[in-house]
């Protein structure tokens, strides 16, 4: 399930540093804007203690965890939208992910330039947030025009519906409020879906401090920040990209005493990674044998003859049942035989909702 989140912030906010952290890449971070152009994109494992645990009982002769994409966008200033620092490039970017990780600068260094001169999260977060909306605001006018044109005279209720889609996110829009503030119901969805609008995607602001304020547990800018998440209905997550860069690059018998020097017991883009892979609605369920254990990745609320297909498409059409116990229950009681004597083990049918941490065995004819 190729998912990406594109990490988005003005110019020298922390991003390509934290990009080459989550994914020791080479993405150029240098004290200059624009030092990266077209977007750098990186596959990352998904840390799940939950799989080291199931490994200890089913012991498998190989481990295979699940993965997401990260895109290094360039970034954007104010005036974007209309074309400034190559923002029409760097927005078209950032339609093709499916989540945000916005880098917010909430450390001041007067030795890295900021690009509006001083250091103001809550205005940086108004430049991205602004530019982001006038370039919505203007693909949605250019579609509400077309389809008025399209419901002039028009009987069918799907182009009535999409006027009524349309109408309502320009409004929203023009009234300074994201798409994704809009409510719709799975018949309205799609026609938003279909539009690609830049703040119709699920946001993670995530607040780059030093690693004097990490150690302290955040400063006010990071406050500010979480108080202005909160009212947008988003998550925050604090990180140091410099530290994080560091941790990156030191033996894993190092990492240890390192994180414990700064009182964290996991290094801080695990817990990124958990907040991405969580803002894009997903859910992790595993199968697990002799020969593996692999995690696989699903959207939530997904049944069971879906999951199977993400394996493969002939698991899906040819479904009979899922044999399924909870992750939790393997834990608990010791191995797989200990959970079927429990009563835990479930041969499941098409209508079956997998959960977060099942771990599933197919049953198919093709």
């Amino acid at each position: 399930m190729a998912l990406q989140v594109g990490i988005v912030g003005l110019p020298n906010v922390g991003k390509s540093t934290l990009f080459n952290a989550l994914t020791s890449a080479k993405a150029e971070a240098a004290n200059y804007p624009f030092c990266t152009i077209d977007p750098n994109v990186g596959v990352v494992t998904v840390p799940d203690p939950r799989m080291d645990q199931i490994t200890t009982f089913v012991k498998p002769q190989s481990v295979v965890p699940t993965t997401m994409e990260f895109v290094d966008i360039a970034g954007i200033v104010k005036g974007a939208s209309q074309g400034e620092g190559l923002g029409n490039q760097f927005l078209g970017h950032i339609k093709q992910t499916d989540a945000i990780v916005h880098v917010v600068r909430c450390f001041d260094d007067p030795n890295i330039i900021h690009v509006a001169g001083s250091v103001d999260p809550l205005r940086d977060i108004e430049i991205i947030n602004t530019e982001l909306m006038l370039a919505d605001y203007d693909t949605a006018e250019k579609k509400l025009k077309r389809v008025e044109k399209l419901a002039k005279g028009s009987a069918d209720p799907k182009i009535k519906m999409e006027l009524d889609v349309t109408q309502r996110i320009h409004k929203a829009l023009g009234e300074g409020k994201p798409a994704r503030s809009v409510s719709l119901n799975d018949l309205e969805a799609p026609f938003a879906l279909d539009m690609h609008l830049l703040t119709s995607k699920p946001v993670l602001y995530a607040c780059n401090v030093s690693d004097v304020d990490f150690a302290a547990g955040g400063n006010d800018w990071v406050r500010s920040v979480e108080k202005r998440a909160k009212e947008e209905n988003n998550n925050t997550i604090m990180i140091c990209s410099a530290m994080e860069a560091e941790i990156a690059q030191l033996p894993p018998e190092e990492r240890a005493e390192f994180l414990s020097s700064m009182n964290a017991t996991e290094p801080g883009l695990n817990r990124l990674i958990r907040e991405a892979y969580k803002l894009l609605g997903l859910y992790t369920y595993f199968t697990a044998g002799e020969k593996e254990v692999r995690a696989w990745t699903i959207k939530a609320g997904m049944k069971a003859p879906q999951a199977a297909g993400v394996i493969h498409t002939d698991f899906e059409k040819g479904f009979i049942r899922a044999e399924a116990y909870h992750c939790e229950d393997l834990f608990a009681f010791k191995s797989e035989a200990a959970v079927k004597e429990a009563g835990k083990y479930k041969s499941e049918g098409k209508e079956y909702v997998v959960r977060d941490g099942d771990i599933l065995f197919f049953k198919f004819n093709v």
